[in-house]
């Protein structure tokens, strides 16, 4: 013989005056909310919050939006070792070195490089004309 039950839903709740809210002033306002969305989980679900999602409470950085980017540098030393140690291709009696940023006049040259740069400080095109090299903007 088939029984068929019922579904509990809201049939449970049938002759109770506050459906299981307990006292009927529980529900007024909204201040038996107790908060909306993730509020308080430091107290009640910390457990839950500790395991599940760590990085949710506290700071995580700030860029400002302003901040330019700075262009990656070399300074003249370090080209010269590159040039003394035979990492740069030599053509006409000139090494070539190229860079994705700016170059710096720190250091002695005295090797002809020439050099291609996004930009050079004052120096560095001074130092490099100089030597016999060239200082060529990209």
């Amino acid at each position: 013989m088939v029984v068929r039950h019922r579904k509990r839903g809201q049939h449970k709740y049938h002759g109770s005056r506050s459906w299981g809210a307990g006292n009927t002033k529980n529900r007024r306002g909204k201040g038996s909310r107790g908060g909306s969305g993730n509020a308080g989980p430091q107290k009640a679900r910390w457990t839950y919050f500790a395991a599940y999602e760590p990085d949710h409470l506290g700071r995580h950085g700030f860029v400002r939006p302003n901040k330019k980017k700075r262009l990656p540098t070399i300074d003249l030393n370090d080209i010269q070792r590159m040039a003394d140690k035979g990492d740069l291709k030599k053509s006409q009696e000139k090494y070539e070195c190229s860079f994705e940023g700016k170059v710096l006049g720190s250091g002695k040259i005295t090797s002809p490089v020439l050099v291609k740069a996004k930009s050079f400080s004052e120096k560095a095109k001074a130092k490099i004309g100089k030597a016999g090299g060239e200082a060529k903007t990209e």
